[in-house]
């Protein structure tokens, strides 16, 4: 029964660690060292601890504990910026996780040379001044560590850096390794059963309540501390019988020279000779962290409790109860299952290949796991609905989707919660399996507890769910594909209580050469903080529309944050694209600054002059900030969460942000971003992040404008300037069309609205522009009948005809009305171009 992490290391079988206990009938040599049979039941052949140097940009090895360190080849020092997995354990911080496999992929730190079953896990150690180190084990499975081994290192990772922390100043600490084993209080011994001839180390002595002098090296001397209800169980472990090979664990108690009853854990792994005799028995022994009462099905239920009262989401109460259930009852399979609807969810199979189950759940494997109806299982749905569990012990006639996951033996336990089943979990053998009262009391308790943590778990599941889909909503489905650029967008919640967040992003296409970047901040992670969030981005999103200014948009949100009366406020940073020129107009408010890469790989900080955060002042002002880009420049636009932290400084995250940066690949702008991202482990704060990488326009369009004066010739005067223009552009082909189109507009603008009109012509590639500005909000109504008696109407429906796309969009001030005419092609010209033509920007005013 698994207490603790270290109670319960289990047991891989590196060949280097068989080699070396399994050559005599007689004890090991005295010499073997605890460490290296706690590291072998922990699936470790191998550890080396790395200590950082002060001032120094390596990791150096300092101390290991194994079987044949040479044989793994680990460098003795390491760089810190490297790509190893220490240093990347290192720098994230948390633990690595290699399989073979995922071994393979890393360049350096590694064992030398490649094993094809060898895994690796890199530790990160830490301590209240920093970080101190890195330990790094070598394990010879080829699965890599299991969840329980990792538990195991993990705890004891955290005692080295204790050992470490506690010899600071005066350099790392004679055999910390060894010493931090001493401080979890690990013992070991390997016991020869035929002799009962046992070497048991001094931790393991002290467990037992043994004196030195006292131990005359026989097992006799461990079984006369053990409680006298406890010594059949113990003997069964400690003298296997020619049948018993593997692991074996059990829980007992002993009583110390003080009177003191102590809860001891014991995890051994007998090892065959070469008549198929148990020849050793190697075992560790723990100090359970669970108070025991009474007998041990007690204390397995306090465990139970204790367990699932930590488990949050279904999953998690799904391990506990596997890990709870399979290995004291000697199951060979165990299911658990949430009950949905009339179907069965399952969320946790043990083992979890397929082969294992029979083939009705095969045909149902939909997903990770198989999601059938209990329409297809009618004796299961019975005891389902009964609520109380079944033993149905070998020989018990079972429908074929029950087949094959019990043949000798299968408990249904359902899980009641509040009246109903919450779920189930099935328990099966494959031998015979006789059930006795303390597997059914421990089975009803189980049932019971599991039951209400699942109701829990799947109410922290469904508002977890809830938030995701809710921050989803407020965000960007897509983004927009941009002319002269690509851009992408990452967001991540945060990984601490409800998993959304005020961070939002957005990318507004403003006109076909004018796009609109903007990330910000609203204060704090909770609904409220997203509702506002999402509120800010459409507010945001419709003055840009509307064709304001940079500085008018952040100005109106502002107020509008202001007038909601909300404790809370928001950060941003706003910024406006011309694709054709690469000029970029920045509005800060409060928010942190942009980030550029530029083409040969150096960054800056953009100084745009910030203002207050919106929602502060009404009387707010935000400067803008004028800046050009180059093709091939990358802008970053980040949040806090990214680059500052608890333990991380706003000024160094900014050094590692840009420095991650200049680093990276710029043909591949989604890569930038996840590298920008990193693993950031357990966020306190969401992130969000925008890139944009610049590219330019393919094609440069040719540009020139016209002021309209109010005069009764107004309209020829613009048919002359635009006559003009096009022959100066050499498109005359394109005259008729587009001066019936610039005769249209002009009188509309001149007729119906009042103040200021401006005409201006674009050319790009084979399309004329035609765009007409007045100052009037309203869009040109067309008429919805025209017949031959109307005055007027026909000129709208004369240009919408003639033109390839035709609209308004929404000005500062007004709107502008704008016609596309394609240039009928024509035979390349044998005449040279005449002076100023396809020069970029034109600009004839009258």
């Amino acid at each position: 029964m698994p207490h603790d992490g270290s109670a319960r290391a289990g047991l891989s079988q590196p060949g280097t660690a068989e080699a070396g206990v399994a050559d005599t009938g007689s004890p090991p040599e005295p010499e073997t060292p605890t460490s290296v049979r706690a590291l072998t039941f922990a699936g470790a052949a191998l550890a080396v601890l790395y200590v950082a140097g002060a001032g120094s940009d390596d990791l150096r090895s300092v101390d290991t504990a194994g079987y044949a360190p040479a044989e793994y080849g680990l460098p003795e020092r390491l760089a810190l910026s490297g790509g190893s997995p220490a240093a990347r354990a290192f720098r994230a911080p948390h633990p690595v996780w290699l399989t073979p496999a995922a071994l393979a992929s890393y360049p350096e730190g590694c064992p030398a040379p490649p094993r094809a079953r060898t895994s690796l896990g890199a530790l990160p150690l830490g301590a209240e001044g920093g970080r101190l180190g890195c330990l790094v084990v070598v394990g010879a499975g080829e699965n890599g560590f299991e969840g329980e081994q990792q538990r195991f290192l993990e705890r004891y990772a955290d005692a080295v850096a204790d050992v470490l922390e506690a010899g600071a100043g005066g350099g790392p600490p004679s055999a910390p390794l060894s010493s931090a084993l001493r401080r979890m209080r690990v013992g070991s011994f390997v016991l020869v059963p035929e002799t009962g001839a046992m070497d048991a180390d001094e931790t393991l002595r002290e467990l037992v309540g043994i004196k030195p002098d006292d131990f005359d090296g026989r097992a006799d001397s461990l079984l006369a501390h053990a409680l006298p209800e406890d010594l059949p169980a113990l003997m069964s472990v400690l003298e296997p019988s020619t049948r018993t090979f593997g692991r074996r664990e059990l829980d007992f108690r002993v009583r110390c020279p003080t009177g003191e009853m102590r809860w001891l854990s014991l995890r051994c792994r007998v090892a065959a000779g070469a008549d198929d005799r148990p020849e050793q028995v190697l075992g560790v022994v723990t100090a359970t962290s669970v108070l025991h009462r009474g007998a041990g099905g007690v204390s397995r239920i306090q465990w139970l409790t204790a367990a699932l009262d930590k488990a949050t989401t279904v999953r998690d109460v799904s391990h506990v109860v596997v890990a709870a259930l399979r290995e004291p009852l000697g199951a060979d399979r165990v299911a658990f299952a949430e009950l949905q609807h009339e179907r069965l969810q399952v969320t946790l199979l043990d083992p979890p290949q397929p082969a294992a189950w029979p083939r009705t759940w095969r045909l149902q494997w939909r997903s990770e796991w198989p999601d059938a109806p209990l329409s297809a299982l009618p004796t299961l749905r019975t005891a389902l609905r009964d609520g109380r569990m079944d033993l149905w012990p070998t020989g018990t006639a079972v429908e074929p989707g029950l087949d094959g996951i019990g043949p000798g033996g299968l408990a249904v336990l359902p899980l009641p919660a509040r009246g109903r089943v919450a779920g189930v979990c099935l328990i099966g053998w494959d031998r015979p399996h006789e059930f006795v009262p303390e597997e059914r009391s421990l089975l009803t308790a189980t049932a019971s507890l599991a039951g209400q943590a699942l109701t829990r778990a799947h109410a922290y599941d469904a508002e977890q769910e809830l938030a995701t889909m809710l921050q989803r909503s407020l965000l960007p489905r897509r983004l927009p594909g941009l002319p002269g650029g690509i851009v992408v967008a990452r967001y991540l919640p945060a990984r601490r209580g409800l998993q959304v967040g005020g961070d939002w992003y957005d990318v507004i296409a403003l006109s076909e050469d004018r796009v609109a970047l903007v990330i910000g901040d609203v204060q704090g992670h909770s609904a409220a903080a997203a509702t506002i969030m999402g509120q800010m981005r459409t507010a945001v999103r419709a003055y840009a529309v509307e064709g304001h200014p940079p500085d008018v948009v952040v100005s109106h949100a502002n107020r509008l944050l202001v007038g909601m009366e909300t404790d809370l406020f928001a950060t941003c940073c706003y910024a406006e694209l011309n694709m054709d020129e690469g000029d970029v107009l920045f509005v800060r408010a409060g928010h942190i600054a942009p980030l550029l890469r530029h083409p040969d790989g150096s960054t800056e900080e953009v100084e745009a002059e910030g203002g207050l955060p919106l929602g502060i002042s009404m009387e707010a002002d935000f400067p803008m900030t004028a800046v050009a880009l180059t093709p091939g420049t990358m802008l970053a636009l980040v949040t806090d969460g990214l680059i500052e932290a608890a333990d991380l400084s706003l000024d160094e995250g900014m050094r590692r942000t840009r420095a991650t940066l200049a680093a990276a690949d710029p043909s591949d702008p989604g890569r930038v971003a996840d590298h920008l991202l990193g693993d950031l482990g357990r966020r306190e704060d969401d992130v969000a992040l925008l890139l944009l990488r610049y590219d330019g326009m393919k094609t440069r369009p040719i540009r020139s404008g016209w002021v309209v004066w109010r005069l009764p010739d107004a309209v020829m005067h613009a048919r002359r300037f635009t006559a003009r223009t096009l022959r100066r552009w050499k498109v005359e082909e394109a005259t008729d069309p587009v001066l019936l189109v610039v005769s249209e507009l002009v009188t509309n603008a001149l007729v119906h609205t009042q103040g200021p009109v401006r005409l201006d012509l674009m050319l790009r590639g084979d399309r004329v522009r035609v765009c007409v500005s007045d100052s009037s909000p309203r869009a040109p109504a067309k008429p919805v009948i025209v017949d031959w008696e109307s005055t007027g109407g026909r000129g709208l429906l004369l240009v919408e005809a003639m033109s390839e796309s035709f609209g308004t969009v929404p000005v500062a001030g007004g709107k502008q009305v704008c016609s596309e005419i394609a240039v009928p092609r024509r035979e390349p010209a044998s005449v040279g171009a005449e002076p100023g033509a396809g020069t970029g920007t034109d600009h004839d005013v009258s």
